[in-house]
């Protein structure tokens, strides 16, 4: 018995050698031992387990944020974090964000996909950042929610929808309505409009969708430069526990959003459809954006978020307060 291991590790050795020194296939391995190639796997495998083989990745790039990511990943049950290295302004911070978005969208995009987006200066950035590529005419663009009041028309979904056409080819639908009406009786005859609720519904079938996040708390932000509310409005609903909004919608921390008077008046892809969609990127950066990233990863809302390193930090720093 004691033979048969030395044997075993000789064996062992040998395999090794063949595999990551002389680069041999396990099928060749396989054929020149005499062994099965499962068997040939296996004892790779045992090797690494046995600390005979030791695998090393070297990171070249020592700012990527891996690890992080990967924690985040994890947490949330995501699809991918990708994390952009902080910069000296806010600005400068999101055209990173956005070009990293347009990296990550341009890397999933199939033919015949359903794209969706929402509204934004994040959003804009990521398209403008899109390389043009070869036009393909079986995609689909649809927007998530309808126009954004006083904003300016750069950052309109539609005007969006315009672009993204013109860099990688295909189709686009508009939605002509506006994002939030005063109350429910107008919502309702709106989406009586035929091609307005075509439009919506169509969205919601997507497959892919391209979203910011907002922050109750930033001045600065889309939803405050729409005109549809005010800075009493924003701070009624801080007081009430809102974090964060996706397309104008509402929600707290732990992402509930049901409740929330004012999503009502909104016209556009509810929250809860929104969790349906195959694959919800949703991109912000900056501390003010921390809790309505939580909130919005929380509710379920994304499968990607594209975020800067300090954003990222006090996400896992709230997620390992969260586990305790």
């Amino acid at each position: 018995m004691a033979q048969k291991g030395v044997v075993s590790e000789r064996l062992l050795m040998k395999c090794c050698k063949l595999y990551y020194e002389e680069d041999y296939t396990q099928n060749e391995i396989s054929s020149l031992l005499k062994i099965s190639r499962p068997t040939i796997s296996r004892m790779l495998k045992e090797a690494r387990d046995f600390g005979i083989v030791k695998i090393e990745i070297i990171d070249r790039n020592r700012n990527t944020f891996a690890d992080l990511e990967r924690k985040i990943e994890r947490y949330f049950k995501l699809k991918e974090v990708i994390i952009v290295e902080d910069e000296r302004s806010y600005l400068l911070e999101r055209r990173k964000a956005g070009r990293a978005a347009a990296t990550y969208l341009q890397r999933i995009i199939k033919n015949g996909d359903m794209i969706s987006v929402s509204m934004g200066y994040t959003i804009k950035e990521a398209v403008d950042s899109l390389e043009e590529s070869a036009k393909n005419s079986n995609l689909t663009f649809l927007p998530l929610v309808g126009g954004v009041g006083q904003s300016n028309m750069e950052i309109h979904p539609n005007e969006i929808l315009k672009n993204l056409s013109a860099k990688l080819g295909g189709n686009f639908r508009l939605l002509h309505a506006p994002a939030v009406v005063n109350n429910m009786s107008t919502k309702v005859e709106l989406l009586r409009e035929q091609t307005i609720k075509d439009v919506l519904d169509c969205a919601a079938l997507s497959n892919i969708s391209l979203v910011g996040i907002g922050a109750e708390s930033d001045t600065e932000s889309t939803i405050m430069s729409t005109g549809y509310f005010s800075k009493a409005d924003m701070g009624f609903l801080a007081s009430r526990g809102v974090v964060g909004d996706i397309c104008l919608q509402f929600y707290d921390i732990n992402g509930n959003f049901e409740q929330i008077e004012q999503n009502k008046r909104v016209i556009g892809v509810n929250l809860d459809v929104l969790r349906k969609i195959d694959t919800v990127i949703g991109v912000a950066c900056g501390e003010k954006k921390v809790k309505g990233i939580i909130g919005a990863l929380n509710g379920g809302f994304l499968d990607v978020l594209v975020t800067n390193y300090s954003a990222a930090a006090a996400i896992d720093q709230y997620c390992i307060s969260a586990t305790k």
